[in-house]
């Protein structure tokens, strides 16, 4: 059984989730629940849950608060929040898990099997102390992001990325140092995640760092260089919208 503490400011959110993992999910114990950072902190020192659901705002703080004074975490975490926020994009940069309230059945039994499939490691406590970084950082520029491979996850600063290539169900992530990562994720996954501020999908086999364009050659949608002397083309249905982010 995976023994689990439900956190939320919320009465009713607590009854709401209780009642979803007491019936979808039959591998989860719920051995206490709290709707503060206080009383939250106190029952996981006691309870020493494997798995914490976490609601991202609480009375007297926030989830991250609470982290942050329960370091290092001997827990898994998924977090739970209404809103879809900077938060949330931290969490897919860390790959760690989260659901939108409302909370729907078949997202909660997924992240609760993924709990079950990976006990907690090295990898996860990474992830959670990534996140928190994340979320301390005021620039995008400055925030890491946890990139899955067919090995683990290796965790890369996003400033370093020079360009994503799709490769059929595969992402390979060229960095400034000319070093490359094979992500098991496709290139719409990327697309979704990457701020807009930094990042811009110019064909539909690649996604480039705004920043580290050397030089845009005109043509009938023209190709820009990268850092790395790579020539990529600019797709023409993509070029206005990619000369006005450039330009920006």
């Amino acid at each position: 059984m995976i023994r689990t503490v439900l956190i939320d400011d919320e009465i009713d959110s607590i009854r709401v989730l209780q009642r979803l993992l007491e019936t979808y999910c039959k591998q989860v114990s719920i051995v206490g629940t709290a709707n503060g950072v206080e009383s939250a902190r106190t029952l996981i020192r006691e309870c020493k849950p494997d798995l914490v659901l976490l609601d991202i705002e609480m009375s007297q703080g926030n989830a991250f608060d609470l982290l942050n004074q329960l370091q290092p975490l001997d827990f898994q975490v998924i977090f739970v929040t209404a809103f879809d926020n900077y938060a949330v994009r931290a969490f897919k940069y860390s790959a760690v898990d989260y659901l939108l309230k409302p909370v729907d059945i078949d997202d909660l039994r997924n992240a609760i099997d993924r709990v079950q499939e990976k006990p907690m490691s090295q990898d996860l406590a990474q992830q959670m102390k990534i996140l928190l970084e994340n979320v301390g950082m005021l620039q995008l520029s400055q925030q890491k992001m946890a990139i899955p491979t067919i090995t683990g996850l290796t965790f890369v600063p996003v400033q370093d990325i020079l360009r994503f290539e799709a490769k059929g169900n595969y992402t390979t992530i060229n960095l400034c140092n000319g070093e490359s990562i094979v992500a098991t994720r496709t290139i719409k996954d990327y697309e979704d995640v990457l701020p807009e501020a930094i990042f811009c999908r110019i064909h539909n086999s690649h996604i480039i760092n705004l920043a580290r364009i050397q030089k845009y050659q005109k043509g009938r949608g023209g190709s820009v260089v990268m850092e790395d002397g790579s020539v990529i083309e600019v797709a023409s249905r993509r070029r206005e919208e990619f000369l006005r982010r450039l330009l920006k």
